[in-house]
């Protein structure tokens, strides 16, 4: 017989049965839990668990939050919609139940390992019906899956089956690493970009540190976060100090912060998780300023790429942004895709109206190129 329980914290669940479901992954119980820790404001965090014999045998991350339909836009776009917000503020914002995390690069959803395949479509269904269930007791109308993972058919097909919308998510990045030296990496590139990565190391640089402690660190960190978070036009959470200590603090040698110096300034940092088959890049913040002296992105690239080479780190996972760049610096992408469907029938057919406006690809060309070239 399976039981379901949804929980408001992941401390909850055991820890070693909760990552035996998600064998291998970075963003495991420790992570999850971390971010609890950090108390990111607008967020509740929910834990869908299904259990047969007192075992766990799947579980998803799920969250609540108000959410704002023109998160996606971008440019004229978003504009616009910042200048309705200033004469009807909140006439984006929706209450949301969500599958997956806003500090996650997809929706986590895994299964006990003994478990025969042919089962796993009926699970995925009941998590789904678990989350609605949550979402309903709470009073809140719309569900939704973020970023669920083109590598997970089964669970794509599961979420087809709820009835819910689609519509294409921020692809996820990634850089096979197959090279023995930068210098090779540098030498697969087309030929403007190889020059201009050359050019780039031929110039003094920033002093690179890497660290697993950072507290002393943390206001200046906060400033360059800020002042980064304010020129992205894609931002759905805000992220506290208290993240990027619990992180570092509570991942042991699976989290590690590279700093770039400029004399004594710190000028930007850049927050990895990794072992030995990958590194995952949370989050770059830098200072603009700086970053034209010294391009700050492309030195972070190449030292990423660098240590992988170094530490026989097969892939690097370089996260949903910065398409039009990482189109020209060799990386593939990964599909996701978001469902949603509204227990309101009328709001659910405006939300399909609407979708076809803030699908992200419409207002990124280069997003929409990564989007045509997923896996």
């Amino acid at each position: 017989m399976i039981t379901a329980r949804t929980l408001a914290t992941i401390e909850a669940i055991d820890c070693a049965a909760w990552n035996a479901c998600f064998p291998d992954e970075l963003e495991d119980w420790a992570y999850y839990r971390a971010v609890e820790r950090a108390g990111i404001a607008g967020f509740a965090w929910r834990y869908l668990t299904l259990y047969e014999d007192d075992q766990l045998i799947a579980a998803a991350v799920a969250f609540t939050t108000a959410y704002s339909l023109d998160t996606t836009l971008q440019g004229p776009t978003k504009r616009i919609s910042e200048r309705l917000r200033r004469w009807w503020p909140g006439m984006f914002d929706i209450h949301l139940y969500a599958l997956g995390s806003p500090v996650a690069e997809q929706c986590h959803v895994g299964t006990a390992p003994h478990l025969d395949p042919a089962r796993l479509p009926s699970l995925f269904v009941r998590l789904l019906e678990l989350a609605r269930e949550d979402a309903d007791r709470a009073g809140i109308g719309l569900l939704a899956v973020k970023d669920a993972s083109h590598r997970n058919p089964q669970w794509l097909a599961a979420c087809r089956q709820a009835g819910l919308q689609s519509m294409p998510g921020l692809p996820g990045a990634e850089l096979p690493i197959t090279f023995g030296s930068v210098d090779a990496y540098l030498g697969s590139l087309g030929k403007s970009t190889r020059k201009d990565l050359r050019r780039t190391l031929r110039k003094p640089g920033p002093r690179i540190e890497w660290r697993r402690s950072v507290h002393e660190l943390l206001p200046r960190m906060m400033q360059l976060y800020e002042a980064t978070l304010a020129r992205s036009d894609l931002t759905f959470e805000r992220l506290p100090h208290g993240y990027f200590h619990e992180v570092l603090e509570h991942l042991d040698e699976r989290a590690v912060c590279a700093l770039y110096w400029v004399d004594d300034e710190l000028v930007a940092f850049n927050l990895v998780l990794l072992d030995g088959h990958r590194m995952v890049d949370k989050f770059f913040a830098h200072d603009l300023a700086r970053t034209r002296d010294h391009h700050l992105y492309m030195r972070s690239w190449l030292a990423n790429v660098g240590y992988c080479i170094e530490h026989g780190i097969a892939l690097y996972a370089c996260g949903q942004a910065g398409y039009a760049s990482k189109l020209r610096l060799g990386c593939s992408f990964v599909g996701n895709t978001v469902f949603f469907r509204h227990r309101n029938p009328v709001f659910d057919r405006l939300l399909r109206l609407v979708k076809v406006f803030i699908r992200p690809d419409r207002t990124d060309p280069a997003m929409a190129a990564a989007i045509s070239e997923q896996q």
